[in-house]
């Protein structure tokens, strides 16, 4: 189940997607659909079977965007968050060992393509939630029990 929350930040990028699909992308398939259709024989015509797939995906993915558009929320940072880790939070945290890692806590459709965005349904994020500076998260995983300690909160870029 996916959680229905997103950045602001979030939310202008999948507009942006959605209109640059709609806009440009499929407009200019649509023409070389056409284009080649008019070649004749479509069985074997090879930019008229990758253009017309094109042109498939990108209907999915409009239909996608169109939809899950209307269904989340968009977060917006309030002061009172301020020192607490709460959604759109960036996190510093180190473990036992030493090792730090440093992401920001964003909704399911913004982590794609970002090593450093984590979603709100990971078990990470949910164990920091709430969590204050020097605060310890223990994290559930398949190997056991992590500890995390809580190095800084921000919620500046």
């Amino acid at each position: 189940m996916k959680t229905n929350l997103i950045t602001r930040q979030g939310f202008e990028l999948l507009q942006q997607e959605l209109n640059h699909l709609w806009r440009v992308e499929r407009p200019e398939t649509t023409r070389k659909v056409s284009w080649a259709a008019s070649l004749g024989d479509r069985s074997e015509n090879a930019d008229y079977q990758y253009n017309k797939k094109r042109l498939r995906e990108i209907d999915r993915r409009v239909r996608y965007l169109t939809k899950r558009l209307e269904d989340i929320k968009i977060i917006d940072y309030n002061p009172q968050q301020a020192g607490k880790v709460f959604f759109g939070a960036w996190v510093e945290i180190e473990n036992e060992e030493g090792e730090q890692l440093k992401f920001k806590i964003v909704g399911p459709d913004e982590i794609f393509g970002r090593n450093d965005y984590i979603s709100i349904d990971s078990p990470m994020a949910r164990a920091l939630l709430k969590k204050e500076i020097d605060d310890e998260a223990v994290v559930s995983t398949p190997s056991g029990e992590k500890y995390w300690i809580v190095l800084s909160i921000s919620y500046q870029e």
